[in-house]
């Protein structure tokens, strides 16, 4: 689609291209003056290291005011270049975070132009149409409407000339993208002008409603026995290529909290169902929703409100909206992150890693060992843990870690693969909605159902004998049965790491914690930086300059 899009001889803004090309080049002036050529030099060195996240911080400033009042590709530029935090440092990425893809609503005279450009005779198609727009964005505009026959839709269309805006935008872009690759910690990680294409593929595929009405049917079949997901009926036979209609299917966002719980629904088996929902879609599938800001998805009860006072749980629906962005991955890729799986449950360090390297997460030459050794230290610290210890760690711990693992924080040598780009931003936005539903949120259990499903597959070729199926439960029952500690001891004693831990009250505390059953592993693994490389990204944002050298 993308190739297809950028042969269309669409008029380019030369005005807008310049405006563009002028920006970042002044971003990449700035940098090879200040950061490679003045930070050559000792004697102001210091000051060019210490002036850096301010800088970085304003740059991106600059850059969302821009984005907000280009519209266009620039915002979506903003929410793609916010999940490479393996390129870019924290300033630019949490202020870029902030950026929302919300722009001014379409001006009405342009508004009914656009319509009757779609629908020459309006009437005919529709009873009503709300002008007042549902949700404006970058590329489009909802709004509310209803059919002669008085069922509620939603009619989404593209803004005026939004094609030759994007060809003018990936253009200057595409003449950009080389001369960031000079920025060696940029070069080193990423291949830019492949991610400019993959960007602009993406783009290209958003703006074509018709194959987001392929998309929404499709995600309907994958969904079809799924009876808590609903996926909006479409009309196909009043959708084009810019202009898009589907069943109005307003309900709470699933962020709304206090409206879920007012409907009689616990919030918690919503966190836990979103959860299942994504890794059936990657597992069974290799197919996801990209986008799943709580904007795009709905908590909808279904049947009658269960009586107060009685502890149950109304029944409910997750309902998925936008489906103009759909990440689909390779088989191999689909077969590597299940290994990731398997090696969760199995405690196995090793297949973990060996997997990464396969997707692309480490550097060629990487001392793949020595992250093995890691791999193992942050596991066993993870386990048991939950978001809500996750995102207050033990700052003694992070350096411990950081001081233990120092020279893996100085190389850092990891990147983020270009596939798992969007499903990191993904499974970001679905890690922040998850916890905010259930701040004790344990995903183990939908992991372990997915991990025990991978490793069922690779006995024997599927062997379905009851020799088979015991054998596969005395391999499986060790993982699910013992407390993690007794694993844990097994696998240094089996490394020879042992350790004799003192009676230190400090130390007692860890054990009683480490007694529980498998508790939380660092599920983000699948967002695209890692148990171990997400973790080490962390680490390397909060330990002070002193404490990585």
């Amino acid at each position: 689609m993308a190739k297809d899009q950028d042969k269309r001889n669409f008029y380019i803004d030369r005005a807008r291209y310049w405006r563009i090309v002028r920006f970042f080049g002044g971003i990449i002036l700035q940098l090879a003056v200040v950061d490679v050529f003045l930070g050559r030099f000792a004697i102001i060195r210091r000051l060019v290291v210490n002036s850096r996240p301010r800088r970085f911080r304003r740059i991106a400033q600059n850059f969302r005011a821009l984005s907000i009042e280009m519209g266009g590709v620039m915002i979506k530029l903003g929410q793609f270049l916010s999940a490479r935090v393996d390129v870019l440092p924290p300033e630019v990425t949490e202020e870029l975070q902030g950026l929302q893809d919300e722009v001014p609503a379409i001006p009405l005279p342009v508004l009914r132009r656009a319509l009757k450009r779609e629908y020459p005779n309006i009437a005919d198609n529709f009873a009503e149409v709300e002008m007042q727009p549902l949700a404006a964005a970058s590329f489009g505009q909802t709004m509310r409407a209803k059919l002669p026959d008085g069922e509620n839709v939603v009619i989404k269309i593209q803004r005026p000339n939004i094609e030759a805006i994007v060809q003018t935008d990936l253009a200057a872009l595409r003449t950009v993208a080389p001369w960031v690759m000079r920025y060696e910690r940029i070069r080193k990680r990423a291949d830019v002008p492949a991610l400019m294409e993959e960007f602009a593929e993406t783009l290209w595929e958003e703006l074509d409603y018709i194959q987001e009405v392929r998309n929404v049917k499709l995600f309907t079949k994958l969904f079809a026995d799924k009876k808590n997901v609903y996926v909006p009926k479409v009309y196909e036979e009043l959708c084009s290529e810019r202009a898009i209609v589907l069943e109005n299917v307003e309900n709470p966002k699933i962020n709304n909290i206090e409206a879920i719980r007012a409907a009689g629904i616990d919030e918690t088996k919503v966190a836990d169902e979103l959860i299942e929902v994504y890794l059936y879609q990657l597992f069974t599938h290799g197919i996801y929703h990209a986008d799943p800001h709580p904007g795009n998805v709905f908590i909808r009860p279904v049947g009658p409100p269960v009586p107060a006072g009685s502890g149950k749980s109304r029944p409910y629906q997750i309902i998925f909206i936008d489906f103009g962005m759909i990440g689909r991955l390779p088989p191999e890729l689909v077969q590597n992150m299940g290994q990731v799986l398997m090696g969760l449950v199995q405690k196995d360090a090793r297949k973990i890693i060996y997997a990464y390297d396969k997707m692309g997460f480490f550097l060629p030459g990487t001392d793949l060992e020595r992250i093995i050794e890691a791999q193992e230290n942050i596991m066993m610290r993870l386990d048991g843990r939950n978001l809500r210890e996750l995102s207050n760690p033990d700052p003694e711990e992070i350096k411990e870690v950081g001081m233990e693992f120092r020279d893996i924080l100085f190389d850092f040598p990891f990147q983020v693969p270009q596939n798992f780009v969007y499903l990191g931003r993904a499974l970001g936005i679905l890690a922040g909605i998850a916890s905010s539903l259930h701040p004790d949120i344990n995903p183990w259990h939908q992991i372990e159902k997915y991990g025990i499903q991978l490793i069922a597959r690779e006995q024997t070729n599927i062997d379905f004998s009851i020799e088979s199926f015991t054998d596969l439960l005395q391999r499986v029952q060790p993982y699910l049965k013992l407390p993690s500690q007794i694993q844990r001891v097994v696998a240094a004693a089996e490394s020879g790491k042992l350790r004799i831990q003192s009676h230190d009250p400090q130390a007692l505390r860890r054990l009683d914690r480490l007694e529980r059953r498998v508790g939380f592993l660092n599920w983000s693994v699948l967002a695209g930086a890692g148990l171990l490389s997400g973790t080490l990204i962390y680490l390397s944002r909060t330990l002070t300059g002193k404490d990585k050298k």
